[in-house]
């Protein structure tokens, strides 16, 4: 749960440093491809060659290729529909994803990660359910095709390294950003524009910090966390990110923000993580 705490608090920066400094001036896939990047050259170092089966660096790869390549390329147009707030309510849909995902995956139902999915989802309404602008349409299937990569990605790794428990993940963690790194790439020379590159050292400077901290640190701990917790849990975590953003957006860029209903909300996630966590001790302890 640590790893994916402190990532929270990590990201919980991110959303305003694109929606205020990035979106509608710098070339979105030129974002992405950078952010890539910088990413996998954090982890280029670590890389292992040696010992690796093929298939299994594939199939990082192809995780990368979706959680990272495909969601970048659908999250950072999202900002050209929406504000930031909107973008974070817009989120509220990946704990159920997830919890879906993986019950297809095991083709069963696990109505306890349902629930916790669902009051996770509820609590992000609380605080963010307010006007909505006209491309709110667009902007709402843009998010959506996000959420599903970063879902998939998030369920398809935790599954991936539960078959390889002895594998040192910092090792062999630079194939997921060459995966996304490749659809970045392609996305940018098909569709990029270079007329729009960052034209100021502050937007450099928060593709630098994207890039190497929250993207390259980032996605590590994140994905390190989500074979740490159980499904549940992973799922009421990605929603927290939704207070933690708008908290950040509200006292470092003093944008308005109902400070109840952020309670509120909050305190509904809060109440879907102890759910989940309350009924995995009782299993735990039945089961011993």
């Amino acid at each position: 749960m640590g790893y994916l705490l402190a990532t929270t608090l990590l990201w919980a920066f991110s959303f305003s440093l694109i929606g205020v400094y990035l979106a509608g001036q710098v070339d979105a896939w030129f974002s992405v491809l950078v952010r890539v990047a910088l990413a996998t050259c954090v982890f280029l170092p670590f890389l292992r060659l040696r010992n690796l089966r093929f298939s299994l660096a594939l199939r990082l790869m192809a995780i990368g290729a979706i959680q990272l390549g495909l969601m970048y390329s659908f999250y950072y147009h999202s900002f050209l529909y929406l504000t930031v707030p909107e973008v974070l309510l817009f989120t509220v849909m990946t704990p159920l994803y997830i919890t879906l995902l993986n019950d297809a995956l095991e083709r069963r139902f696990n109505p306890r990660f349902f629930i916790a999915a669902l009051l996770a989802i509820a609590g992000a309404v609380a605080i963010r359910y307010d006007g909505i602008s006209s491309g709110f349409i667009s902007g709402f299937f843009i998010v959506q095709g996000a959420n599903l990569c970063f879902a998939s990605g998030q369920v398809l790794y935790k599954r991936l390294m539960a078959g390889n428990a002895g594998l040192n993940q910092h090792q062999v963690f630079g194939w997921f950003f060459i995966g996304a790194l490749v659809v970045a790439s392609l996305c940018f020379a098909l569709f990029g524009d270079n007329s729009s590159l960052p034209s100021t050292n502050l937007q450099w400077g928060i593709l630098i910090y994207l890039g190497l901290i929250a993207s390259g640190l980032g996605y590590f701990g994140w994905n390190k966390g989500a074979t740490l917790v159980n499904v549940g849990s992973l799922a009421v975590m990605n929603n927290l990110l939704i207070p933690a953003g708008i908290l950040v957006n509200l006292l470092i860029w003093n944008r308005d923000a109902d400070v109840l209903r952020l309670t509120l909300g909050g305190a509904i996630i809060l109440l879907a993580l102890w759910y989940n966590e309350r009924h995995s001790m009782l299993r735990q302890q039945r089961s011993g």
